[in-house]
């Protein structure tokens, strides 16, 4: 089983994230159960929460543009 990430609504001072867990059967992805989805927003926790909980390349994704400073108190 996988997990696919999909990054939804960032903007620079939050992001929506959309976690489908997918199986592939026959060559055909399928999604098992019911998607997830979590904000995060450009604060110190956050960017914690996302440095955490998200694969490096949706991490990346959202600080290029979150910039290096939280945004948000």
């Amino acid at each position: 089983m996988n997990e696919k990430y999909i990054i939804d609504m960032l903007t620079q001072n939050s992001v929506s994230v959309i976690k489908h867990r997918v199986m592939e059967v026959d060559g055909v992805e399928m999604n098992v159960g019911d998607p997830h989805r979590k904000a995060y927003i450009n604060n110190e926790r956050g960017r914690i929460e996302v440095e955490q909980e998200l694969p490096l390349p949706q991490a990346t994704a959202i600080f290029s543009v979150w910039g290096k400073e939280a945004t948000l108190p």
